[in-house]
């Protein structure tokens, strides 16, 4: 099955979008629900095991082929796990244990604006202006704000947990940019797919070396709702949306998932566990979201433009 045919009109496209952002934004509170019963490290590991494995079926089934050939492919297939999958996801487990899921959504907003500083600062054809610099600083000024230093204290667990989040968004955004010099004609489903498991057998190594024991598991029907969520729902089916959007929009459009996915960690973290999302986590992200608008202006005025040309 070709997913990019279904996602022939704009109402398809509108549709998968919002079903993207419903799917990704929920993770965040499926993750904080969970976290209850699982260690963090191997929570995460044992997600991408079993959501590897199924991206990887799907590759071999759907794409043209899936085994990675040559140093690039499998350097690729590194990068995007350590960073992607290992690094990202580690990090936010962690400070999910401090956070909320909504909080830690909005700390993860920041990746898009982070992604195009390091293309800049990486690659030579990109490059910041003064303009794009303030873009950069009202989204650091987001962070900040989110986690309050100055009244919760440098050493609060909300503020690590603002950090450990952080760090996370580094990750996903340094390992976005290593990977574009990296491009070749492996399909994304199965970078995506050898990803996902090489980044859980570095979950896994670290859960070990912590001393996470599977022992300490909890098994429930919060705990496997929430891994079989994770895994089946906001894993598989997530990221083969994902590839599908990015060969219909491309990736600048997509980003835009990222202010989306808050949003809907907002409501549900409210709905399901009655956690309200305060006035800094609000401020924080409008400033991340400003910050995201000045950056990405001229990619998203293109877009807009060649939107209403077409309609």
């Amino acid at each position: 099955m070709n997913l990019r045919n279904l996602l022939s009109t704009p109402e398809a496209i509108v549709a998968a979008f919002l079903l993207l952002a419903t799917l990704w934004g929920t993770s965040f509170v499926a993750i904080e629900a969970g976290l209850h019963y699982f260690p963090p490290l191997l929570f995460a590991g044992l997600r991408y095991v079993v959501a590897g494995a199924v991206v990887l079926a799907y590759a071999a089934v759907a794409a043209d082929r899936w085994l990675p050939r040559g140093r690039d492919e499998w350097l690729g297939v590194a990068v995007a796990g350590t960073f992607v999958i290992a690094a990202y996801h580690g990090f936010l487990y962690l400070g999910e244990m401090r956070v909320s899921g909504a909080v830690a959504a909005v700390v993860v907003s920041l990746a898009p604006v982070l992604t195009a500083v390091f293309a800049a600062v990486l690659l030579p054809n990109e490059r910041l202006g003064p303009v794009e610099i303030g873009g950069f600083a009202l989204g650091i000024v987001g962070v900040v704000v989110i986690a309050d230093p100055a009244a919760a204290g440098l050493g609060s667990a909300a503020v690590v947990g603002v950090a450990l989040a952080f760090a996370g968004a580094v990750a996903f955004s340094l390992g976005a940019v290593l990977l574009r010099p990296l491009r070749t004609d492996l399909p994304i489903a199965a970078l995506q797919g050898w990803a996902m498991v090489f980044g859980a057998g570095q979950l896994l190594v670290a859960a070990g070396a912590v001393g996470e024991s599977p022992a300490t598991i909890v098994w429930n029907q919060t705990s496997i709702a929430s891994l079989a969520y994770l895994t089946l729902l906001s894993g598989v089916v997530a990221f083969l949306l994902y590839f599908a959007l990015l060969d219909a929009v491309g990736p600048s459009q997509l980003h835009l998932v990222g202010y989306a996915e808050p949003v809907v960690a907002a409501v549900g973290s409210w709905i399901l566990l009655g956690h309200l999302v305060d006035a800094e986590a609000l401020v924080g992200f409008v400033a991340i979201l400003a910050g995201f608008l000045v950056l990405e202006r001229h990619e998203i005025a293109d877009y807009v433009g060649i939107d209403r040309l077409s309609g």
